[in-house]
């Protein structure tokens, strides 16, 4: 089984006000276990980025310039993903949101919400009341997110890759009983033969039972 886990970087909250995506990152998974093979892509805005949206991930209106532009990079994306693959994305909304608002912008057709699987709303199923921001559930899980100084679309889609598998139950979906796979055959060694041990009482035991047996009062066993 093929997922995608996703993550998107943007110049702000609002798509339906014109903020656009500005990173791409995601992580291919097959039977729950990362491939290796992932797309990651900068793309060039096309309007300024705003510097409450900078704060949070560094990437200034300089280092995006040369990026090509969503038109240029859009086909090479979908290809990635799929058409039907599951897209695991820590709050779908969000992401799916601004996915579509630049797919429409292409006239190209949207992502619907059902194809996501959203780990903000797992983690909030499995621990109720509990925080459930990314860098929480890297705590909770015990994974290294040192290198998380500022958001990353392609660092938080590893990290989520994780996090994802701890959700489900843990990172050893690898560990698993094949109905397929035969055990080894092992033959049993023959024992080696022992001769019965053979247990008498001496005359001095025996002569010790009989002077216990004369304190009892009707012994139900005698010699």
């Amino acid at each position: 089984m093929r997922e995608i886990v996703l993550d998107t970087e943007t110049t702000g909250f609002r798509q339906n006000d014109g903020d656009r995506i500005v990173e791409i990152g995601c992580i291919e998974l097959v039977n729950h276990i990362a491939t290796g093979n992932s797309y990651h892509q900068y793309i060039n805005p096309e309007r300024p980025m705003p510097g409450e949206a900078f704060n949070v991930h560094g990437l200034s209106d300089e280092f995006l310039y040369d990026f090509p532009i969503m038109a240029e990079v859009m086909d090479q994306f979908i290809e990635f993903i799929g058409e039907e693959t599951p897209l695991i994305i820590h709050n779908a909304e969000f992401d799916i949101g601004f996915l579509n608002a630049e797919l429409k912008r292409l006239e190209k057709p949207t992502i619907p919400i059902t194809r996501s699987i959203d780990t903000v709303r797992m983690a909030k199923e499995k621990f109720p009341g509990a925080p459930a921001s990314l860098d929480a559930l890297c705590r909770r899980f015990s994974i290294d997110n040192t290198s998380r100084t500022l958001h990353g679309a392609l660092l938080d889609a590893q990290l989520l890759s994780e996090v994802y598998l701890e959700l489900i139950g843990g990172r050893q979906s690898d560990l698993e009983l094949d109905s397929d796979k035969k055990s080894d055959n092992v033959e049993a060694s023959d024992p080696k033969y022992r001769e019965p041990r053979i247990y008498v009482s001496s005359d001095a035991e025996k002569a010790t039972h009989a002077e216990f047996l004369k304190k009892i009062k009707d012994p139900i066993w005698i010699n």
